[in-house]
Parts: structure tokens; sequence; C-alpha cells
């Protein structure tokens, strides 16, 4: 950022710019942000993943096969990725966040409501791109407030609350569990219809409890004075051009192959090939639930220790063996502890998608960065690669895609081989032991 930014922004900005006063950081907002920010994409994830969970309740009764169900898991992505891509753009550009975040879970839950009332194929990938939009938003405006909000020693650990326990908990959890019972006790349709309740509760909490974020504005520039911002060399546009971010977007389209296309056929897998009940599908569900909230907070922290490549590496491995274990495992119970052990990869997300990018490139281009990364990994890994499973899965069988699931997991592993570290205790250590060489 360059000295006159701020004095732009100022001429630049709305009338009430003189009156604001950036959030606080630390202290008892930091939690309460926290505890937002965590619950709203928590049931981000509760809308996203409830169509999974409900495929084999409506799948007859729409007349779907198994490559219209992998369009109807892809497309949320496609355009869950052009709405990162564009709001990330857009917030930097603009300079603010609470505005667009209120009106990006307004508009998820009023689609993912709408999902309810669908006659066939076409109007439910309608709801669900128009969701998926919605919801693409939420990641890139969210990251930079909590990042702005965080001590320094609580950076790493709320990120992977937010990114990667939150999706797991509400998602992979809360989400099985409930929208099964929901559709056994009620119909399909009201289990879509109940998710308006969460996403209406959300949006009155950002609305009261959130304070907007402005990067550029002189009062938040002088409060990060005290945080030196990252000097990239050909300036800020050079940085999206950085080895890591590069490595990042790459990774993001093989981890999103990997996330996708397991949670779009895992269900169908489960009940069709091995022919789980809904009791034991919802146990075992929960299973990858359990794993997204103990890995989306541990890989995190792991890496603050033993670095951000070498926790890549390690955890993306274990990742691979997971789809392997759901075509392997006949029992549920150890199907879910397997599952729990195994299901590594969504605590790497918080990695790839915020951590890595954040600490290469400077903050006026941080959620452009994040945009970037998510939306390309949304729209080849989300989008495309699931549709393919579909494909393969008519053809040769539904453990096709899980096969595509673990060697997407196998080719991130060798991505991160090529990952600059970026962790300050590893980069400190080096520093320190070639002071003493």
């Amino acid at each position: 950022m360059t000295a006159e930014e701020p004095v732009i922004a100022m001429q630049k900005g709305t009338t009430d710019t003189a009156d604001y006063q950036p959030p606080p950081r630390g202290g008892h907002y930091e939690n309460v942000l926290l505890a937002v920010l965590f619950s709203t994409f928590g049931f981000v994830f509760f809308d996203r993943l409830a169509l999974n969970f409900l495929t084999p309740f409506f799948k007859d009764e729409l007349g779907l096969n198994n490559a219209q169900v992998g369009l109807l898991g892809g497309v949320p992505a496609l355009t869950w990725a052009i709405a990162g891509i564009s709001i990330g753009f857009l917030s930097d550009r603009i300079d603010r966040r609470k505005p667009l975040l209120l009106g990006a879970i307004v508009m998820f839950t009023l689609f993912s409501a709408l999902s309810g009332i669908v006659g066939g194929l076409a109007s439910l990938l309608l709801f669900r791109a128009l969701m998926g939009a919605a919801e693409g938003a939420v990641l890139p405006l969210s990251q930079p407030m909590m990042l702005h909000s965080s001590t320094p020693h609580r950076r790493g650990l709320n990120m992977g609350l937010l990114q990667g326990s939150s999706a797991g908990l509400l998602g992979g959890i809360v989400g099985p569990i409930v929208t099964v019972w929901l559709a056994e006790s009620f119909g399909w349709r009201t289990a879509f219809y109940a998710t308006v309740i969460p996403g209406l509760i959300m949006a009155v909490l950002v609305l009261r409890l959130v304070r907007d974020l402005r990067l550029r504005h002189p009062a938040t520039a002088a409060m990060d004075a005290d945080v030196p911002d990252i000097r990239v060399a050909g300036g800020r546009l050079a940085a999206l051009r950085s080895r890591n971010v590069l490595v990042c977007l790459i990774i993001a389209v093989f981890y999103l192959t990997w996330f996708t296309t397991t949670q779009t056929f895992t269900p169908l897998y489960l009940a069709e090939v091995k022919g789980f009940g809904p009791g034991e599908l919802g146990f075992v569900l929960s299973g990858v639930g359990v794993a997204w909230v103990l890995w989306g907070a541990l890989v995190p922290g792991i890496s603050d220790r033993i670095g951000r490549r070498s926790a890549m590496i390690v955890f993306s491995l274990l990742a691979a063996l997971s789809p392997l274990a759901i075509i392997a495992i006949a029992s549920p119970a150890l199907l879910f502890a397997a599952l729990v052990v195994t299901y590594t990869g969504l605590g790497c997300f918080t990695l790839f998608m915020a951590t890595i990018p954040a600490e290469t490139v400077p903050r006026g281009v941080m959620a452009t960065a994040l945009g970037l990364i998510m939306g390309t990994g949304e729209i080849v890994g989300g989008f495309v690669a699931p549709s393919l499973a579909g494909v393969l899965s008519d053809s040769f069988g539904l453990g096709a895609s899980m096969l595509v699931s673990s060697g997407a997991a196998v080719v991130v592993v060798l991505l991160s081989l090529l990952l600059v570290e970026t962790a300050p205790a590893v980069l400190e250590r080096r520093a320190r032991r070639g002071a003493t060489a």
C-alpha cells in the first residue's frame, strides 16, 4: 500500500468515513466475531451438504441418474467460484465487507429453502446454482475480518476454527443427523425448508454484533502499523503470480476434487452399494464431521510447529486413504473410526486457501488472492470433477468416484512438495540455525 492510498480512500469514501472506527483486535470482540463467523460458515456448509445427504430420498422421485447427481453437486461449486473471485475483488476495491456479508447470508438462506419446492432437475439446478453464488461470497469476506481482529498467537487457531471446524461441526456432524431425521420424519422437502431458520438467525447476529472492516481506512492503517505488511518485488499484483499462490491454485483444483467427489457420492455409495439404512448412513457420515472438526483445528495448529509444507504433505497422504476406506470397510463402526482418522484433508483447506496465501501476499490483495484460489478450485475441482465422476460411476460403478477422489489427494501430496515454507515459527528456527552455523 502506498502512502497516498489512505488519502484516496478518504476522498472516494462514503460520508460516514470520518466516524469510522475499525474493529478491535483481541479481547471480547475477537471471541464474539469468531463465534458469529464460525456459526455463519458452518451453516453455509449445512445448507451446501444438505443436498448430498438428502439425495437417497429424492433421487428416484425426481428420476435422476448418477451423472445428474454429480451435476447437482458441482453446480453450487461453479457459482461459488465465480462469486468468490468477484466478491473478493469487489470487497478489496470498495473496502467494505459487512454489507456484502449480510446480503450473502440472506440470499443463500432463501435459495436453500426454495430447493424444497422443486419438481425436477432443472429447477433444482437453478436454486442450487443461486445458493452457491451467495455462499461463495462468505469466506473471502469473513477471512480478512477474522485475520484483522485476531491476536497474533491465535491467528492460526482462529482461521482453522472458522474455515475447518465450523463446517465440520455444523455441516458434517449436525447436518446429516438433522437433515436425515427431518427427511425420514417429515419428507425431504421439509428438510430443505428448515434450513431457513439458522440462516435468518445468522443474519441478525451479523447485523447486531459484527463491525465493518475497511482495510485502507487511515484508522485501520494506523492500527496495523505494528504489524509489518508483506513486501513483494513488482508490487501487489505481482504477488498474485508468486510461487506459493500459483501452487495453491493448482492444489485447490485437486483438493476440491477430493472433497466434492467424496461428499457427493459417499451417501449414494453407502446406501446403494453397501446397503446401509438411514441410521447407519447418518452414523457413518457423522464420522466425516467429527474428523472435520478435529482436524480442522489440529492441522493448522500442528502446521505452526512443523511447518505448512510438511503438514500439507503428511495430512494429504492420510486424506488419500479415506475414499479407499469407504470401499474396503464393511462395518459401519469400523468405517466411522477409519474416517475419523483419515479424513484429514479439511484441515489442509485452511492452509492452502487462507494461511499460506495470507503469509505470502500483501494485505491489500489478500481477499483477491483468497477468492482466486477458492474460485479456481471450485470451478474445476468442485464443478467439473464430480460431473466426470458421475459419468464414470454410471459406466463403471460408484467405486470409480472413490478412486477419483483418492487419486486427487495423491496429486496434492506431490504438489505440496513445491510449496515455499511460510510458518513464522519455522522460519525463525531456520534463521537462528543460519545465524549460529
